[in-house]
């Protein structure tokens, strides 16, 4: 029998709360750090004297940087353990917020994200693989979707507060309280984080710790979840970049400020990803995912009505389906994974993070030339890709080449 000390957490346990306040922490920090450009980009065009669709570069160098340090921290993570990746990439993170004010040009602004950015990769590249090794089976989908809704909680206040802030004050003050509100996340994961107990690094070389990592691009298993991920943020994304445009014209009229309480919608994924959670203890993942996709879907075009309230009904039911699907997707990856889970992980952000980067860009096109209507229909090329994650089922079937990589 295990000693008590190396049972796994479960929401019986002290310790797994406190494992899930120390994640949050580090989630809200990290999401905060990676979008709060977001709402002070007007702000930074008018200081560096830059244009529009360079200042947007402030958040897409970000996501470049880390889709490379998703790969790079996935495959450290497997090897050096997770709790000390994610210790220092969180601290490297904050570093650089501090400087962000003090830079003179827009080009050392951008270099101080693309840095941030790659270390921002850390927490999400380890932290799933943690909670799988550390809570108790029954209770892993509980801490993942727990987990995920912090991240909804840190993109939200990145934009809302900092942006509110950065109103009435400066975006450099906004900033500066940015990198104090990080040093007490920071000093929260490392009080509360427990150590890994049932982490165990690989030990095969370094070239087959690699193919072992890419071969899940081969795992007919996971290939649609990695699909999944970029059609789930390329409509997701797309329909919030040109939220903003959308409102601020005809019938609508609302303003900047106004327009910003709209992201408050995120609130209804944090709870969504909670209580999928729950739910999956009991309901197939795939049928879960099946129902937030058409709630996501639902609310898209819900918010063609020329209502304000059916728009924010609207928006509301796109984040509560969004949430839903992305975090029970997570774990599903996780779940399907039979090894090298971390990479796994990784991969899996990293396809969800090339929709970030494309998402808005794409949907510029189609904003361009069909409007919001345009926009919306995006969302439906989710559909087949949904259909085809459901169709290969919840059980994890090892391939040729994955037994080679065993």
């Amino acid at each position: 029998m295990k000693a008590l000390s190396q049972e796994k957490y479960g929401p019986r346990d002290q310790n797994f709360y406190k494992m899930m306040l120390a994640m949050t922490a580090a989630s809200i920090l990290t999401f905060a750090n990676l979008y709060f450009v977001q709402p002070i980009m007007p702000l930074l065009v008018r200081s560096f004297h830059v244009s529009s669709t360079k200042a947007s570069l402030s958040l897409s160098v970000s996501v470049i940087s880390m889709i490379i340090g998703l790969l790079v921290f996935g495959f450290l993570s497997d090897r050096m353990g997770r709790v000390s990746i994610m210790k220092l990439t969180l601290l490297c993170s904050v570093i650089p917020v501090l400087f962000m004010p003090m830079v003179p040009t827009f080009e050392g602004f951008l270099w101080l994200r693309f840095i941030q950015g790659f270390f921002i990769a850390g927490l999400p590249a380890a932290a799933i693989a943690y909670i799988s090794e550390e809570v108790a089976p029954y209770s892993i989908s509980l801490g993942i979707t727990m987990y995920i809704a912090a991240n909804g909680i840190g993109g939200m206040a990145g934009r809302v507060v900092i942006g509110y802030i950065a109103d009435v004050t400066s975006w450099q003050t906004s900033v500066y309280c940015l990198f104090g509100f990080g040093l007490v996340l920071l000093l929260l994961f490392v009080l509360f984080i427990p150590s890994s107990r049932h982490f165990k690094p690989s030990t095969i070389s370094i070239q087959k710790d690699l193919y072992g990592m890419f071969v899940h691009t081969t795992n007919p298993n996971l290939l649609p979840a990695f699909t999944m991920g970029v059609m789930l943020q390329v409509a997701f994304t797309g329909t919030w970049t040109y939220l903003p445009f959308y409102l601020e014209g005809e019938p609508f009229n609302l303003s900047v400020k106004d327009i910003s309480f709209t992201y408050s919608a995120y609130l209804t994924g944090v709870v969504g990803s909670i209580v999928a959670g729950r739910i999956a203890a009991v309901i197939k993942k795939t049928t879960i995912i099946f129902a937030g996709s058409f709630t996501l879907i639902s609310g898209a075009f819900l918010s063609l009505i020329p209502s304000l309230t059916a728009v924010i009904i609207g928006m509301c039911l796109t984040c509560l389906g969004f949430f839903i699907a992305h975090s029970l997707m997570a774990a599903l990856v996780n779940e399907r994974a039979s090894h090298h889970k971390g990479g796994a992980s990784s991969l899996y952000l990293v396809s969800y993070y090339i929709g970030v980067a494309t998402g808005g860009t794409a949907s510029g096109f189609v904003w361009t030339e069909f409007g919001w209507t345009g926009v919306i229909f995006i969302s439906l090329l989710i559909i087949p890709v949904v259909a085809w994650v459901k169709s290969t089922g919840e059980k994890t079937v090892v391939h040729s080449k994955e037994k080679v990589a065993l």
